[in-house]
């Protein structure tokens, strides 16, 4: 079997399809059963694999979002869960969903995977939900909302001679630009950068809400390669956690994400995509500087997170989007990056090849 160009693990494993909504403002009239379903039929589709010839299936979402315990349980519905089949969850976005079912392949428990990961932030303040992720005791109860404490941690860079305000909204710009070709994205072309939201950040800074959907198929070695004509070989992945209080960290770097980055062979060799899930424009700077990208780099050709940014599934879009470039032959080593938490606190970055062409 030949194999992808370098493999540190036990078994190759590779995307073999991706598949992602339409990423909305609102989406009312529909449940997340809903929401699911179409998805989930579309990325089979593209293997031509049934949901019960499935090894091992793997969500993520947020309670938190959903407003009730246990509520993907019912996204189950969409996935056909009779007969009985091999499934597990994470409270995370996607990516690590993804994580886990790369782990259950590694041990040759499965073969083949299905991840998907939804999110409805429509219906709720996300701002606020989001500091039920603070620490409970000293922050939470100050109700700093996600907008301002990106807000910090973007002026903390402005203050370090990083970054400033036009930079940001070149960022901004090009991200809505590249987003032009993304038929899924909720933001596209020319938008304002609009009011102060908390200064630095204008609006044009910060991440669309809104509602959607993704779903990727991971399978091993030969049969990768029988369901998908160039796999995107996982060839590294790996995350880390920052502490958790913000002021015991610098703001302007995010050591967990070189790190990872490291451990999952980013720096072994060029890549020429990344696919980075930074909500918000100077959470970019950032993660350029601890991934070390330079400008030949194409930078989320997709339009990021800033084009469409669907809770608990905007980390694993960033890994298909990855993905379906090499795939099509667009790029042939790309990594991809997933955040969660306030200010990168959690990140995962996935290093991803295609077969020599």
């Amino acid at each position: 079997m030949t194999g992808p160009r370098t493999s540190r693990y036990a078994r190759d494993v590779a995307v073999v399809a991706f598949a992602q909504s339409d990423h909305l403002r609102r989406t009312d009239e529909l449940s997340e059963v809903e929401m699911v379903m179409p998805v989930l039929h579309q990325v089979l589709a593209a293997t031509g694999l049934k949901a019960g010839e499935i090894g091992f299936t793997c969500s993520g979402s947020s309670d938190y979002l959903a407003g009730r315990a246990f509520s993907f349980t019912m996204t189950l519905d969409g996935v056909g869960a009779w007969p009985p089949i091999s499934e597990s969850h994470v409270e995370m976005d996607g990516a690590w969903a993804l994580y886990e079912a790369w782990v259950k392949i590694q041990t040759g428990e499965a073969d083949t995977a299905l991840v998907y990961s939804y999110g409805k932030s429509s219906p709720g303040s996300v701002r606020d939900v989001l500091t039920r992720q603070l620490d409970p005791y000293y922050l939470a109860p100050l109700w700093p909302d996600s907008v301002a404490l990106a807000a910090l941690q973007a002026q903390a860079l402005v203050d370090a001679g990083e970054t400033d305000e036009p930079a940001l909204a070149a960022i901004a710009a090009r991200s809505r630009a590249d987003a032009e070709a993304n038929p899924h994205a909720q933001l596209r072309g020319a938008v304002p950068q609009g009011d102060y939201q908390v200064r630095p950040l204008r609006t044009g800074d910060c991440p669309p809400v809104g509602d959607g959907v993704a779903a990727v198929i991971l399978a091993a070695g030969d049969l990768a390669r029988q369901l998908c004509e160039r796999p995107a070989w996982i060839t590294g992945i790996d995350h880390r956690i920052e502490a958790h209080g913000l002021g015991l960290r610098d703001l302007t770097d995010s050591p967990s994400t070189r790190i990872a980055a490291r451990h999952a062979g980013l720096f072994d060799a060029p890549v020429d995509t990344a696919e980075l899930h930074a909500p918000f424009s100077s959470q970019e700077v950032v993660l350029r500087k601890a991934l070390g990208l330079g400008d030949t780099v194409a930078v989320n050709p997709s339009g990021g997170a800033l084009a469409a940014n669907p809770m608990m599934a905007a980390g694993l879009i960033r890994i298909g989007e990855a993905a379906a470039r090499i795939h099509r032959g667009a790029s042939d080593r790309a990594v991809a990056h997933a955040t969660s938490g306030p200010c990168l606190q959690q990140n995962l970055v996935a290093v991803l090849e295609g077969d020599a062409r």
